[in-house]
């Protein structure tokens, strides 16, 4: 048996949170734990769990979920912490929300920020975008 191609992947990722959005949690579920033996160092697998645990109410579930997930320091981490933050909110536990929110955020890249630390900007209420730089000053006339 081989592996699923990416556009399965994507398929079957599409039809979870599809399926999570509908209220079918227990379908979704078996999706996404069935995408994070394919691809356990992803984290879109997770955030569709969390995401289908949110969504179904039971942001505790998706708290403890997120917190056994280890992944490697760099993006994925970064969004899979932030999606820990919303859910901490969500599980009413918010000064642990705003210190996982707040860590992403500072190991963000000054004008390089990924994915996961503009979400948790966002969720934070700040504004990580590039900011337009001092107008050039003009060449003087020869």
């Amino acid at each position: 048996m081989s592996l699923p191609e990416a556009a399965d992947v994507q398929l079957l990722t599409q039809v979870g949170f599809l399926a999570a959005a509908r209220g079918d949690a227990p379908r979704a579920l078996r999706i996404f734990e069935a995408l994070a033996l394919l691809r356990p160092e992803r984290a879109f697998v997770y955030v569709g769990l969390a995401a289908t645990l949110l969504n179904a109410g039971r942001a505790m579930e998706a708290v403890q979920r997120l917190q056994a997930v280890r992944l490697p320091p760099g993006p994925e981490t970064d969004m899979l912490d932030a999606f820990k933050g919303l859910a901490l909110q969500l599980a009413d536990r918010s000064g642990e929300s705003t210190y996982v929110l707040r860590q992403v955020v500072n190991r963000a890249r000054p004008g390089r920020a990924c994915e996961g630390a503009l979400l948790a900007a966002r969720l934070l209420g700040e504004d990580l975008s590039p900011s337009p730089g001092p107008e050039p000053e003009p060449i003087p006339a020869l």
